[in-house]
Formats: structure tokens, sequence, C-alpha cells
């Protein structure tokens, strides 16, 4: 049977609210004024807010509550990477801050991961908390393989990505932050259900700034990611609402082609 105009409307609404779920605006600012006055802009056009080093120092926990205070969810990236027992104390407050995500670098090692997921889970099960996703970053998509080479790893980026992968994937945590382009490589290697968070996305002809392993918002949720980082792409546009939603609008088109 056909659909109707309106069914095709209302079916169409519904991919694009699920793609808008699926998209994590980064707010890279140093100010928590200019953090709130992004979040109020946007209002529902995003969910789903990244806060990493620069806004963290400046401001704190207080502006991860601040976020969430306006109902958004938050993805910490903080990018924890020190020994098992300092790595596993930052996850559990993290976790006690309530935010859905929250990374660590997969380069530090098994039993960092291991003990983290561990003792995140015991507090969450302990106080009653909702538990964080925990991802593990794989190769900065600042990086090309000569980088790699010059801190002694060599090989591929698409290898070198995949090795960490796997190993968070042992290690039991949720998925990891790799660029669009290895994203077919850790689905093939991790399976359907592990988490693929993809910075390096950029819409058609915008700056790539320092980004290397870009892809555009459609190509990347095609390829099979889970969510999509962008930042300067929706707060630096003259009109921040519009520019969410056409990355929405290119993100549901190309979820639509993953799902042939």
């Amino acid at each position: 049977m056909a659909r109707s105009p309106s069914g095709s409307r209302s079916s169409s609404a519904r991919a694009d609210a699920g793609a808008r779920g699926r998209l994590i605006v980064g707010l890279d600012v140093d100010a928590v004024g200019d953090a709130e006055r992004a979040v109020a802009r946007l209002g529902d056009a995003v969910r789903f807010y990244k806060i990493g080093k620069q806004l963290f120092v400046h401001a704190g926990p207080d502006v991860v509550r601040r976020v969430q205070a306006g109902g958004a969810d938050v993805f910490l990236d903080l990018k924890f990477h020190d020994i098992p027992n300092t790595v596993a104390a930052a996850g559990v407050e993290a976790a006690r801050l309530g935010v859905r995500i929250f990374n660590v670098h997969a380069s530090g090692g098994l039993a960092m991961m291991e003990r983290t997921v561990a003792e995140v889970d015991r507090v969450c099960r302990a106080e009653r908390l909702r538990r964080p996703k925990i991802i593990a970053v794989t190769v900065l998509t600042s990086l090309e393989a000569a980088d790699l080479r010059r801190v002694g790893v060599a090989g591929t980026v698409e290898a070198q990505v995949v090795r960490l992968a796997r190993l968070a994937r042992r290690a039991g945590l949720d998925g990891v932050v790799a660029s669009p382009r290895e994203v077919g490589r850790i689905r093939r290697a991790c399976g359907p259900d592990f988490l693929v968070v993809t910075p390096g996305v950029r819409p058609a002809g915008a700056d790539v700034h320092d980004q290397k392993r870009v892809l555009t918002p459609g190509a990347a949720m095609a390829a099979g990611a889970d969510y999509l980082v962008v930042s300067r792409p929706v707060l630096a546009a003259a009109d921040p609402i519009a520019a969410a939603n056409d990355i929405v609008a290119d993100m549901t088109r190309g979820a639509r082609t993953r799902r042939r």
C-alpha cells in the first residue's frame, strides 16, 4: 500500500528526530557565558553537547551541571590517560556528575580500561546512578600515518585504529572515538553494537581546520557512525539552528542509505 503524503512527512519527522539525538555539538568555547548563550540559542535543535578540556578547565564541573539543567545530555571529552587507579577514580566522578558519555585514551592500556569499567560499574550499582557510556579514543583525527611514525607507531592509521578498538572492546568499553573513515573497519572488527563516535565531520564545502580524516555528516552516518561530533560548523554559523538542521537532514539521508 502506498503511503499518504502525511505519512511520509511523519516518517521523515521521526527519522530526523532520531538523527537529531545523535548529533553532539562541541562547546569549544572559553567561557561559561558563551556556552550558555550557545545552548540557549540552539534550543531544541540540539539535545547533546560535548564539553572538552578548554571549557572544563575554565569552568569546572559546574558547567556540566548547567548544560544538563536545561535537559541536554553531555559527552565529557577529557580523554583520561593515566595509571589505572587515577583514570578509574576520574571515571567514577564523571559518572557521579551524570554525564551520558565520557572517554579515555585506548593507548592507556588494557588494565587502565578494565579498571575504569569495573569501578564505574561498582559505584553506579552501589549509588544507583545511571551508568555512562565509556568510550576510548583511538587515533586523533588530526593525525596521519607520518605522525604515528614519529611517535613510534608503525603501520597505517586504519590498522592502529582497529587494534585499539579491539583492545577497548576486550576491556569491556562501550565503544570508541574514531574518524568517520575508519567506521567500517571498526564495525567489521567489533560488531554492530559497539558504539562509534565520530569527530572529523564537516558539511560539504566547510573548512576542515586542523582535521585531516574527514567526511560529511551523511557519509559518516552511511558508513555506520552512531554519533557525530560537530562544533565550528554549528557554533560559528550565521544561523546556528539552520546549520544544525541542515546537518541533521544530511545525517538522516546518510542513515537511510546505510539501512538499504
